[in-house]
C-alpha cells in the first residue's frame, strides 16, 4: 500500500522538485555591480585645442578647405582642453602605427583599471569566472582578454570572451552577455572590460565622411566588477532592471552608415554617412517599443503624453544627431525634454574625456556619482548606439548610495564652470 501510494504521488514531487528549482533559479538571476573604475590617463597624454590643430596640420593630405572643416569640428565639438590622446598620436607617428601601438595603449587601460578595481574591491584575479573583453577595432592574437589572463594568471576554467566590431555600444552587449551566463551559473563573478583602440586607427585621407573620427574620438576605457552572488547583493552598487537590445542590420541602408572602410586610395579609415540620423532614429523606436512596457508604470503606457513624446523624439532626434558631438545631446534634450540638470553628466564628460566610444555611458555614470546625484532606489537608465546597425538600452536600480572616489576626483568641484 505505502509503495502504491509513493508511485501514486511521485509525478507530482518530481513536478514540484523541477517547480522548485525552477524558482529558485530565477531568483538566483540578479545581475549586480560591485565596482567599476574608469581610466584616467596620466597628463602627457593630455590633447588642447591648439595641440589638436597642430595634429591636423601635419596631415600632408589635407588641403585649406579640410583644416577649416575639422579645426570648425573641434571648437564647436564640446570637448574641452584636457582630453587625452594615444602616445604615437601624440609623438607625430599617427600615419604610421604599429600593432605594437595598439597592444601598449590598451595595456595601459588594462592594468590601470584592472588594478584598482582587484584592490578596490578585494576581489582577487583568481576568483573571476567569467571575463568579457570588448574592443571594437583592434584584434591580436593571442586575443585581449587572453593578454589579461595571462598578465594576472588567473584561473584555467575562466569563461573569457574577446568581442570586436560592435562599435559604441559594445558595454551593454558584453553587459547583456554576462547576464545570460548568470543565468545558468550560481555564485560567479564576472568582468567587464570595455575600451577603443584609437592608436592604430588614425585616417591619412581627405575624404569628409572619414575624417570627423580623428577630431572626435579621444582615449578612455572602463573595467567593471559585476556578480550574482546573493551573499553580496547588498554590497553592490547597482542591480539591473532589464535590458533591450536592438539590431536593424537587415536593412542595406543601416548597415552601410557607420563602417570601416578604405576611401578612393586604399586608406583605411572609418566612414560615416548621411544614413547615419535615418538609421539611428529608426533603431531608437524600435528599442523603446520594447523597453518602455518594462520601465514605465502601467498608467504612465496610457497616457497619451507618450505617444506625443514619441512622435516628437522621432522628429527632433532626426534633426540633432546628424551634427557635432554637443549638438547631439541638443537635439536629444529637445526631443525628450531634459533639462540643463539632466544632461549636464553627458555634456561635462564630453568637455573633461570627450567621445570614449563604448565607455562613454561610464563617465557619465562617474560624473553622476562624482557630483553625489545617486542614492539608493534611484534609476539609472543608459542607452547607446553602435555600428552595425544597433541600439541597446538597460535600467539600472541603486542598491545604496554612491559617491566615492573616481576618475573625476581631481575636477569635479570646479565643474560646471
Amino acid at each position: 500500500m505505502d509503495f502504491l501510494m509513493i508511485m501514486y504521488f511521485l509525478p507530482l514531487l518530481y513536478l514540484l522538485f523541477h517547480l522548485y528549482k525552477t524558482v529558485d533559479q530565477w531568483r538566483d538571476q540578479g545581475c549586480y555591480i560591485m565596482q567599476y573604475e574608469c581610466f584616467k590617463p596620466s597628463n602627457d597624454r593630455k590633447m588642447d585645442t591648439e595641440f589638436s590643430g597642430d595634429i591636423i596640420m601635419r596631415s600632408k593630405n589635407l588641403g585649406y578647405p579640410e583644416y577649416e572643416f575639422l579645426l570648425r569640428a573641434i571648437v564647436n565639438s564640446g570637448i574641452g582642453e584636457e582630453t587625452y590622446g594615444p602616445r604615437n598620436i601624440i609623438a607625430g607617428r599617427e600615419e604610421s602605427p604599429c600593432l605594437a601601438d595598439g597592444i601598449s595603449e590598451m595595456d595601459e587601460f588594462f592594468y590601470d583599471t584592472l588594478d584598482e578595481l582587484f584592490n578596490k574591491s578585494g576581489v582577487s584575479p583568481l576568483a573571476i569566472d567569467v571575463l568579457v573583453v570588448n574592443v571594437s577595432m583592434l584584434a591580436s592574437v593571442p586575443s585581449l582578454s587572453s593578454r589579461i589572463i595571462n598578465h594576472y594568471k588567473m584561473k584555467e576554467d575562466i569563461k573569457a570572451f574577446n568581442l570586436s566590431g560592435m562599435g559604441c555600444s559594445a558595454s551593454l552587449i558584453s553587459i547583456d552577455l554576462v547576464q545570460k551566463i548568470f543565468q545558468s551559473h550560481k555564485n560567479v563573478y564576472a568582468i567587464v572590460v570595455t575600451s577603443e583602440s584609437i592608436a592604430p586607427n588614425w585616417y591619412s585621407g581627405n575624404d569628409k565622411s572619414m575624417i570627423l573620427s580623428n577630431c572626435l574620438f579621444r582615449s578612455g576605457g572602463c573595467s567593471i566588477l559585476l556578480t550574482n552572488k546573493k551573499a553580496l547583493k547588498y554590497r553592490a552598487t547597482l542591480r539591473l532592471k532589464c535590458l533591450v537590445r536592438t539590431h536593424i542590420g537587415s536593412s542595406d541602408e543601416a548597415y552601410g552608415c557607420c563602417m570601416q572602410k578604405e576611401d578612393d586610395f586604399g586608406r583605411l579609415g572609418f566612414h560615416l554617412s548621411k544614413n547615419l540620423p535615418k538609421a539611428a532614429t529608426r533603431a531608437f523606436v524600435e528599442n523603446l517599443k520594447e523597453l518602455a512596457p518594462k520601465v514605465l508604470p502601467i498608467k504612465e503606457l496610457l497616457r497619451y503624453v507618450v505617444l506625443f513624446t514619441l512622435w516628437r523624439m522621432i522628429n527632433g532626434y532626426v534633426k540633432g544627431i546628424g551634427k557635432v558631438e554637443s549638438a547631439v545631446i541638443n537635439g536629444i534634450a529637445k526631443s525628450l525634454g531634459l533639462s540643463e540638470h539632466d544632461t549636464e553628466p553627458a555634456r561635462m564628460t564630453l568637455h573633461r574625456f570627450g567621445n570614449t566610444s563604448t565607455s562613454s555611458l561610464w563617465y557619465v555614470l562617474g560624473y553622476m556619482e562624482a557630483k553625489k546625484r545617486l542614492k539608493k532606489g534611484d534609476r539609472v537608465l543608459m542607452i547607446s548606439f553602435g555600428a552595425g546597425f544597433k541600439c541597446n538600452s538597460c535600467l539600472w536600480e541603486m542598491v545604496r548610495d554612491m559617491g566615492d572616489g573616481n576618475a573625476w576626483e581631481d575636477c569635479i568641484a570646479r565643474l560646471p564652470s
